[in-house]
């Protein structure tokens, strides 16, 4: 049983790793986020709405998705998202932050959210998150207002 237990935490782990620290090529994210075979839309607030999957999530929010959970209290290899947006950074309860982040004394605001995702381990060095960023703003944008709504 511990051997199973270990191989799934191993699996998570490489998994969460893999979708988090590819670099940021949106455009490569776009393709592999849409397998609609449709075009991509193009950078317009209708467009945005187009982007979003049946449950309001962005495309882009597909790379949050491979380590952040959006129920509350349930923590993959990232921490919930639900209810971030407001809180400090280190807050949410039940996660193992790592120190640097705990010590960041960052409020998530629109402002915060946007210049961290797009270079998380710039903004806080020793972060526990690998994810090399976000570079297109209105992606970012995009998945800030999903946030907004995760209670």
């Amino acid at each position: 049983m511990r051997i199973a237990a270990r191989s799934m935490i191993a699996l998570a782990l490489a998994l969460g790793l893999a979708a988090c620290g590819k670099p940021a090529d949106d455009k490569a994210a776009d393709s592999a986020a849409d397998t609609s075979g449709a075009a991509p839309a193009a950078a317009t607030p209708s467009a945005a709405a187009s982007t979003a999957d049946a449950g309001g999530k962005p495309a882009a929010f597909a790379q949050c998705a491979a380590c952040h959970a959006v129920e509350k209290g349930k923590h993959g290899i990232g921490p919930s998202l639900a209810g971030v947006y407001g809180t400090k950074s280190g807050e949410i309860a039940g996660y193992a932050f790592s120190d640097a982040m705990k010590s960041a004394n960052l409020t998530w605001d629109d402002a915060t959210l946007d210049k961290y995702l797009t270079a998380p381990m710039k903004v806080v060095p020793g972060t526990k998150m690998t994810f090399v960023g976000l570079s297109d703003a209105a992606k970012r944008k995009e998945v800030i207002e999903y946030l907004k709504t995760l209670k």
